[in-house]
């Protein structure tokens, strides 16, 4: 995220564009708003290390994706890409597969502490955001 935001100051701007302001603050405040919400309902286990408590939770985001955290965070880092810079998308891209990466390092330990935890993966089946990835 740090070097989105040193892209954004240091990068190149966009040829003037209310459209991209405009997309970039939206996606910006949706994905604030998402990892807000998911800090909320994770209250005191909300960690940024990969070390489940053992259990998983099904309410908040959590009904519609399982890492709410990382998508809220990858809209934002969009939001400040097309806000500001294209060179921002670039650290913005490296973002996916290292959050991918992190999610199935989380999911395959919940798997082994929470009996429960393949059947919310069934139940669940977007990981970011609802309705993509």
């Amino acid at each position: 995220m740090a070097l989105v935001v040193a892209a954004a100051i240091f990068g190149h701007p966009w040829p003037e564009s209310v459209v991209l302001v405009l997309l970039g603050g939206a996606l910006i405040a949706l994905g604030a708003l998402q990892m807000i919400w998911g800090g909320r309902t994770l209250g005191r286990v909300l960690t940024p290390s990969p070390s489940p408590r053992g259990f998983h939770l099904e309410r908040g985001p959590f009904r519609y994706v399982r890492h709410p955290m990382y998508g809220g965070g990858l809209l934002v880092a969009s939001g400040v890409a097309f806000a500001t810079s294209p060179l921002a998308l670039v650290p913005t891209l490296v973002l996916v597969p290292f959050l991918l990466f992190k999610a199935r390092y989380e999911e395959r330990l919940l798997s082994r502490l929470d009996p429960g935890y393949g059947d919310y993966l069934e139940r669940v089946r977007r990981r970011f955001i609802p309705w993509i990835f």
